[in-house]
């Protein structure tokens, strides 16, 4: 669904604080399952099997296997980033832009929630957080410098990417089309776009889609958990070990 980034962010609320808390207490427990699971041998499972309990279990979820769209960008520093420099790490990317004014920012404030899961476990050092913006016209590198702090995001693992000087403006809004989406330039400033979240394996492989912000957290976790390891061939049961464990808590 597209959606106009304009105007005031609207309010959020939880029903009450109980269901705040059991949301949190889930999302706690669940990592602490796949924490363990990671430490014993999580990689023992494959991508298959986790692709089958995200199929069944968050709606959100699209399985995809083709290679990541290439892209030549460079961060606030200047420092070039190609997809072959990503090799080795999971990578979670998104796009966004500073200037929007509601969901760019709940988008990343959901990525900095999926961040601190994953640095709380050792997957920490295999996976990098990528935000791309796609008005690099106007998002200056103090700017990019800026926005990954402000909401929550850790620059240990995490890059903001813009253009290279000889590309065209339009370059990343190009590259989102080409991970298939689209920010599309309104008249008074603003982007129209949807809200996606793309998952790249260590060999350059975009394996997956979370869509949209209702999507589990600890959903897209333990899909990377599944990527670190290199999990894909099958050899266990669903309702054996730390992945059905995890799944009781989802």
């Amino acid at each position: 669904m597209l959606v106009r980034m304009q105007g005031r962010p609207a309010a959020c609320c939880v029903s009450s604080t109980w269901s705040r808390w059991t949301f949190l207490l889930r999302n706690l427990v669940a990592l602490t399952v796949l924490t363990i699971g990671f430490a014993n041998g999580a990689q023992a499972h494959s991508l298959d099997e986790v692709d089958a309990m995200l199929q069944s279990d968050e709606k959100y979820f699209q399985m995809i296997d083709k290679p990541m769209p290439d892209f030549t960008l460079r961060t606030a520093d200047g420092r070039i980033v190609r997809p072959v420099d990503l090799v080795g790490k999971v990578v979670v990317l998104h796009f966004i832009y500073t200037s929007c004014p509601d969901v760019c920012p709940l988008h990343a404030e959901k990525i900095a929630e999926i961040q601190k899961m994953v640095n709380g476990t050792p997957m920490k050092d295999r996976v990098v957080f990528i935000s791309i913006t796609t008005d690099p016209s106007k998002d200056t590198p103090d700017m990019l410098k800026a926005y990954g702090p402000a909401h929550g995001l850790d620059p240990v693992n995490w890059l903001f990417l813009t253009t290279t000087q000889d590309e065209p403006e339009d370059t990343t809004r190009k590259l989102a089309e080409a991970f298939g989406h689209k920010f599309t330039l309104t008249g008074d400033g603003y982007q129209m776009h949807g809200i996606v979240t793309h998952v790249i394996d260590k060999e350059g492989r975009w394996r997956g889609n979370f869509h949209g912000m209702d999507f589990q957290a600890v959903n897209l976790v333990t899909f990377v958990n599944a990527l670190t390891n290199d999990v894909e061939h099958p050899h266990a049961e669903l309702d054996e070990g730390w992945l059905a464990k995890l799944k009781s808590f989802l």
